[in-house]
């Protein structure tokens, strides 16, 4: 079993503590528009299944960008902290929001699709267009 890791924000109000799991997506990048705006360019985050616990009185603010995901951030510095599925059982916490961030190898890429042409990651990795990320995580929603 994977070991649970500590992170926070920027200002450090929003500590929390998550297992990454074992056999789910891993370490990944999101490219599509509202992770691109919401972090600045690609997300980058790790799957910690349903195990994000944040301390007691940490000021997370959440934001529901779709009918079934939102994204949770710090309410004081508003540092981007993860994005959910609504009913909190798929948790894709921001690699740099870690104590250790370089610990993660990034090894899928979603919504490659949407992925603008000015960057791209150096390495093998497995890809996931937009079709493929709502068959996962929202099989009834329409994408478009």
């Amino acid at each position: 079993m994977a070991e649970a890791l500590k992170g926070s924000c920027m200002c450090g109000a929003c500590k929390s503590t998550a297992t990454p799991t074992v056999g789910g997506l891993g370490a990944g990048a999101c490219h599509c528009g509202m992770c691109r705006k919401w972090s600045g360019g690609m997300y980058l985050s790790v799957d910690c299944g349903s195990s994000v616990k944040f301390d007691e009185g940490a000021p997370v603010g959440s934001y529901k960008g779709s009918e079934w995901g939102e994204r949770l951030f710090c309410r004081e510095c508003g540092s981007s902290l993860l994005w959910q599925t609504q009913d909190g059982q798929n948790q894709h916490v921001s690699i740099q929001a870690f104590d250790d961030p370089g610990q993660f190898e990034i090894g899928v890429q979603v919504f490659i699709d949407k992925k603008p042409g000015n960057y791209a990651l150096a390495g093998e990795t497995k890809t996931m267009t937009e079709a493929e990320v709502f068959a996962m995580f929202a099989p009834d929603a329409d994408p478009s």
